[in-house]
């Protein structure tokens, strides 16, 4: 069966518009469903407010400045600048860009390395145009927006994430594996397959953590009052943040820890602990400066993710691909792969939530990074040898 982008048919104008146009169409209707959508969302959350809430306007506003801080803007604030990315709405931002390109190259039969780019470059321009627009709306002196972060980011996201669509719906991506002096799908396979296991394991280290804490949830997200209001809304930005949580305790299992503020610090060494603001999804820091159990049992999370990355990676080699030994080296490149994915996603996750106190928010992207793929290129490197072997 074919995926769904290539099975919806045509219609009506769309029919006479060229692959460029189309997907700039596209594009653009992916911010506008996900503005539409995250405007209502805040809409309903202001109705259960007994004083009335936000305006439409404001809602409006607040969407958009929310949909920008996911594609890495910085909002000066009057207590400083907000540069922390709710990764739930960038993930949903380049879900969105890669299936709308999709269905463009799907539709068009769009084929060759030429025609693919010249779609990717119209997706990704319109989405970066659109995004810089809606910058200079929400532009003004109580909230005022660093367009060159936001340039930089909504480039990145809108290009890897319409390139990923168009690449692996064209076969394009394929053909460029294939060029790779390597296994080139069994790496990328491995890779994908260690980050999304470390990845989950993070965010169930998060959920145990909230469970053991339920009643400080419930404390935390009544803390704004509103009736329902503040409640639901503390929930929903906890929900956004989720897996900013988990990048941070990526850097949790790897050794360097994570900080919330210049006074909390959480790692295995020691916690340190300080005024975090009232937000449901910080209840799953430690209540003491004792090191938690929890913490103690996600250190084995790197090297869960490189067995699952090694015996991936493995078992997408080929006959010609050499023995044991050639696939303990191939795991041992495919942890790397694993660590510079959890580098990246610490890097994506933090930011600052204002200054002073809290301008530094997650974990260090570096140290994380290169901790996680020294931890997970060695059990990589075993688990291919081990899976090689037994074929």
């Amino acid at each position: 069966m074919r995926p769904l982008p290539t099975r919806l048919p045509l219609r009506g104008a769309t029919d006479r518009l060229p692959a460029p146009a189309l997907a700039a169409a596209a594009t653009a209707a992916v911010t506008v469903v996900g503005l539409l959508v995250l405007t209502l969302a805040l809409v309903v959350v202001g109705a259960l407010d007994p004083d009335g809430g936000l305006s439409v306007g404001e809602d409006l506003a607040l969407a958009v400045r929310l949909w920008l801080l996911a594609h890495g803007a910085s909002l000066q604030l009057a207590g400083g600048p907000v540069a922390l990315a709710p990764l739930v709405l960038t993930a949903v931002a380049a879900w969105g860009c890669s299936q709308a390109v999709r269905w463009v190259v799907a539709q068009r039969d769009v084929a060759g390395a030429g025609p693919v780019g010249v779609v990717v470059a119209a997706a990704t321009g319109t989405h970066l145009v659109l995004a810089l627009l809606l910058g200079l709306a929400v532009d003004d002196p109580a909230a005022g927006v660093d367009f060159l972060r936001l340039a930089a980011g909504g480039l990145l996201l809108a290009l890897l994430a319409t390139a990923w669509g168009a690449g692996r719906e064209s076969g394009t991506a394929g053909e460029l594996l294939d060029r790779f002096p390597g296994p080139g799908r069994a790496l990328a396979r491995g890779v994908l397959a260690g980050t999304l296991t470390a990845l989950a394991l993070a965010l169930a280290v998060v959920a145990v953590a909230l469970v053991g804490d339920v009643g400080g949830v419930a404390a935390l997200a009544t803390s704004l009052g509103g009736a329902g209001a503040g409640a639901v809304g503390l929930v929903g930005l906890s929900a956004l943040l989720l897996p900013n949580a988990a990048a941070a305790v990526l850097g949790l299992a790897a050794g360097p820890g994570f900080a919330v503020g210049a006074g909390t610090l959480v790692s295995t060494s020691g916690v340190t602990l300080g005024a975090v603001p009232a937000l449901p999804l910080l209840a799953a820091l430690p209540d003491t400066q004792a090191v938690p159990l929890l913490a103690f049992l996600a250190q084995a999370l790197p090297a869960l993710a490189g067995l699952v990355a090694g015996t991936a990676t493995a078992r997408g080699l080929s006959d010609r691909d050499g023995g044991s030994v050639t696939a303990a080296l191939w795991g041992v490149v495919t942890g790397v792969g694993v660590g510079i994915a959890a580098g990246l996603l610490a890097l994506a996750g933090g930011g600052a939530l204002g200054a002073g106190g809290l301008a530094e928010v997650g974990a260090p992207a570096l140290a994380t990074g290169l901790a996680t793929a020294a931890q997970a290129g060695l059990a990589a490197a075993l688990a291919a040898a081990v899976t090689r072997w037994r074929r």
